[in-house]
């Protein structure tokens, strides 16, 4: 009781961290063990050797092995720096997450907000791609990609600042565009219920310059089939209005074609620029998600 009077009387600031505290390490625990049961089940992928062509110089990152530092390069300056190859940047994972206020829903109180989903499937692919010593951050960051287990740490740090308001994350339902090296993998959680053309110019832009991605469509159940019956008030919470049904049954079949119709417009954004569309739902076990995309990464990473 002590400790709960004095967290009632802490600033703002400490009662909004306290909350981060308790919700993002649990999910972290939870997105390992998602990890890990995957990971007993696929193989790393085959390694070049030392002969890639050289991609850029790059500062060096409290965490990361000093085996990385150019020497030659850093001692023309006060700064270190790690030298990059062509593969290694092409190689990276950019992971972005749908922070918009629609991604708070859920219809059930035994379900995952769609947000809390959306971010356990993003770190649970971080920390398998950490295991394997892939390249690993987040888009709209500002920071490199990296390898090892300060790139997942810092990922949970960026999230935990996305989710109290803090930090450079956007809270808008798309990313901005980021020049990213040609090849590189981007993976976009959310749900993707906004206009289509809207989505469609974002992915074309990234697709223009060479980027391979991953849409992963993030749904509570009730989005799908629409469950509810009798008169409803449904709440716009992106300043879209509230809409008064009478009788939602009269309704559902209209609503069930349209997200149909909607989820092949997806399929056709992707399927145009050679990406892949990834469907999820929150009553459903992460496990099958994270296997798909963690397969359609290895495969085009087969490629390179």
């Amino acid at each position: 009781m002590a400790g709960l009077a004095q967290s009632q009387g802490a600033p703002p600031t400490q009662q909004r961290a306290e909350r981060l505290a308790a919700v993002l390490p649990p999910l972290l625990v939870q997105a390992e063990r998602v990890a890990a049961t995957i990971a007993q089940g696929v193989h790393g992928r085959r390694r070049v050797g030392t002969g890639d062509t050289f991609w850029q110089f790059r500062r060096y990152e409290m965490g990361e092995s000093t085996h990385r530092i150019d020497w030659r390069r850093s001692a023309k300056s006060d700064l270190l720096f790690v030298r990059e190859t062509e593969w290694e940047a092409a190689a990276s994972v950019w992971l972005w997450c749908d922070r918009s206020p629609s991604m708070t829903y859920r219809s059930a109180p035994q379900l995952p907000e769609k947000a809390e989903r959306a971010a356990l499937l993003l770190l649970a692919l971080a920390c398998l791609l950490v295991r394997g010593d892939e390249h690993v951050t987040l888009l709209g960051s500002g920071l490199h990609p990296r390898p090892g287990r300060p790139a997942l740490d810092r990922i949970v740090l960026m999230l935990e600042r996305a989710k109290g308001g803090l930090g450079k994350i956007s809270q808008a339902s798309l990313p901005a565009f980021e020049l990213l090296p040609r090849h590189g993998q981007l993976v976009l959680f959310g749900d993707f219920l906004g206009p289509l053309e809207e989505t469609d110019s974002i992915v074309r832009r990234y697709a223009g310059r060479g980027v391979k991605g991953n849409l992963v469509q993030v749904l509570d159940p009730a989005e799908e089939t629409l469950p509810f019956g009798g008169r409803n008030r449904f709440e716009g919470v992106e300043g879209e209005g509230d809409v008064l049904i009478r009788r939602v049954e009269a309704v559902r079949d209209a609503y069930v074609d349209r997200l149909a119709r909607h989820r092949a417009g997806l399929h056709a954004i992707a399927r145009t620029v050679g990406w892949n569309l990834i469907l999820h739902r929150t009553d459903r076990a992460p496990e099958s998600a994270l296997l798909a995309l963690y397969a359609t990464l290895s495969a085009s990473w087969e490629g390179l």
